[in-house]
């Protein structure tokens, strides 16, 4: 029997996934990908373009897929170069399919300046750990993607970069003081949904992150001195065991969508159920 497959674009080059191997993290096409399949029966192949050309599995073509989502990356949008090129293209290419899109930070980026719009390095600094207070606009209260998410929440993020302009006829779903958090955009047939975040991101994943980011972090002064790093990263692999540590969730001002991992996932199941599957049988 058939089943929905998913495109999973990996945004980082090979020495920035080794180097999260390396931390005790995954890859992160194959661990969006392990996300995806843990939410549904689906299938997931992954391409690098980062890497070099963008070579899909024998016989298959882009049409072929039911969604595709776009992972982080440790890229800036605005340098350029043809890493980058390669992974905008994709994306329009994507949305001129009419194929379901999600981004995961670098993916809503690059979604972003696919359609026309602009990315900057953040005035206010890196955002790292976690996103704090993100909200809900109302219309965000209202779209499927948030359906049983809480109107304000934290979750897992690393990025040093923001919108500068939207393109034209954007939905922000969510926002915080550090900038827009998700969105809704089209370009061409295709709808994207996109967050600033990670929602696939493990508390394991961003312990690892902020090993590999250490040097940034310290230089930034995001934590004093590297005992308060490693104090941060034994925390998070706490959670990771017990995510509903009282004390840590305390700490850390984490609340009911970074302790209960169906709300963590809501907006990946969201579009995976509403996006993905409607696709899928319009195919079949």
């Amino acid at each position: 029997m058939s089943r929905p497959r998913i495109l999973v674009i990996d945004g980082n080059r090979a020495l920035t996934r080794a180097a999260q191997v390396a931390a005790g993290g995954q890859p992160s096409g194959e661990g969006y990908a392990q996300v995806l399949q843990r939410l549904a029966a689906v299938g997931c192949d992954i391409v690098r373009p980062a890497d070099g050309e963008v070579r899909f599995a024998g016989g298959v073509r882009l049409a072929d897929y039911d969604g595709a989502v776009m992972t982080g990356s440790a890229l800036n949008v605005y340098d350029g170069g043809a890493h980058i090129e390669r992974q905008i293209d994709l994306a329009r290419a994507v949305s001129a399919s009419a194929i379901p899109f999600f981004g995961s930070c670098w993916g809503m980026q690059v979604a972003i300046v696919a359609a026309g719009g602009r990315v900057r390095r953040n005035p206010l600094g890196r955002e790292f750990g976690f996103a704090r207070r993100i909200e809900l606009s109302g219309i965000g209260r209202e779209h499927p993607m948030f359906t049983g998410k809480p109107a304000v929440f934290e979750a897992v993020a690393v990025h040093s970069d923001d919108v500068e302009q939207l393109p034209a006829g954007t939905l922000v779903l969510a926002s915080n003081e550090m900038g827009v958090q998700a969105v809704e955009l089209h370009s061409g047939p295709g709808t994207v949904w996109a967050v600033q975040y990670h929602p696939e991101y493990s508390y394991a994943e961003i312990a690892a992150t902020t090993l590999r980011y250490a040097d940034a972090l310290l230089a930034e002064a995001l934590f004093g001195t590297r005992a308060e790093l490693e104090q941060f990263v034994a925390e998070l692999r706490s959670l990771m065991c017990d995510p509903h540590n009282r004390s840590l969730a305390w700490k850390h001002g984490l609340g009911p969508a970074m302790q209960d991992e169906q709300l963590k996932l809501a907006e990946l199941s969201n579009w995976l159920q509403l996006q993905v599957m409607p696709h899928y049988r319009r195919r079949h």
